[in-house]
């Protein structure tokens, strides 16, 4: 147990230092607050399917190829007509009109509703913690998703925690950045103004205090 300890304090070590170099300074978030008001990605974000979620596929007037089925792991599901169907990355809508233009080879005018009636999404949906939380764990990103939202599903930090030390990795523009983060101002003094917005593929790295 000890030795695991040692090497999850190394691997964090050793994060610490590579995300340092993504950014030539690390920039301060925003609240969450002011950060919805300034970035569309949060208020226009849409659920995109992942594996493991169960789809409810509906075709009007056609009872028998309609059904439920479940996003295998390679992100497929197979229909009555359809075999095969990628469906991982889109939203409902996008792939209600992806199963119509298929079925469009089989039925007249074939009209298609797609709901999601089981969660899990995508990889890149998911949010992920590492290091001194009491649950490190990816978590399922949802809609308004802030910092305390994550840290509530996680467990909240350890007591080796050095929470204001902690970092956001995020993709901006297409480039990896990193962003300084006080998870100890925000839990244990109540500054909500350290409350800032997740969004998909987030990476949260909480280093151990060093006493």
């Amino acid at each position: 147990m000890k030795t695991n300890k040692i090497a999850l304090s190394k691997l964090i070590f050793f994060l610490t230092l590579l995300t340092s170099g993504c950014a030539s300074n690390l920039t301060k978030l925003p609240s969450a607050t002011k950060y919805t008001s300034i970035t569309t990605s949060v208020d226009d974000y849409q659920y995109l399917i992942g594996p493991g979620d169960n789809l409810s596929i509906f075709v009007w007037r056609n009872p028998d190829i309609s059904g439920s089925f479940i996003v295998r792991p390679d992100g497929k599901v197979t229909t009555s007509l359809v075999e095969d169907i990628e469906v991982s990355g889109k939203t409902a809508t996008m792939l209600a009109r992806e199963i119509e233009e298929q079925l469009g080879k089989y039925i007249n005018n074939p009209r298609v509703t797609v709901s999601v009636t089981n969660f899990s999404g995508p990889l890149s949906e998911q949010v992920r913690v590492i290091g001194e939380a009491t649950n490190p764990s990816a978590v399922s990103y949802t809609e308004r998703m802030t910092l305390l939202d994550l840290m509530i599903a996680v467990g909240g930090l350890t007591e080796f925690a050095d929470g204001n030390d902690a970092k956001l990795v995020r993709m901006v523009a297409g480039e990896q950045k990193s962003f300084s983060i006080r998870i100890d101002d925000l839990i244990k003094n109540g500054d909500i103004e350290e409350n800032i917005d997740m969004l998909p593929g987030d990476i949260i790295i909480i280093p151990e205090a060093w006493f």
